[in-house]
């Protein structure tokens, strides 16, 4: 072998060697994500909604809200309670002796 020869060969060793070893670091497993996916699709209620009817937008009801916006006169929505009945707030006490065994 030649001196020329054996340069050319050093040389692409030098390059295929790191590109073997880069290779290696490449993720096989196509379930990298996967947790993320996961978590994000247990706080969705319902990732695919259906609709009964096809849900549509009227420009004349678009344009009446934005003329309430720009002159104040928008209607406050009303107090909607979501619970009935009544609960008291109150911590509740036990019953027993504070004044330790003996």
């Amino acid at each position: 072998m030649t001196i020329d020869r054996k340069i050319r060969a050093r040389s692409a060793l030098a390059l295929a060697l790191p590109l073997m070893l880069l290779a290696g670091c490449t993720p096989n497993d196509t379930g990298i994500g996967n947790a993320v996916h996961s978590n994000n699709m247990a706080q969705i209620v319902d990732p695919e909604p259906e609709y009964a009817d096809a849900l549509t937008a009227s420009g004349n009801q678009t344009a009446a809200a934005q003329d309430r916006y720009v002159k104040g006169t928008v209607t406050k929505p009303t107090r909607v309670n979501t619970t009935s009945g009544s609960g008291s707030s109150g911590s509740g006490g036990g019953s027993g002796s504070s004044s330790g065994g003996n």
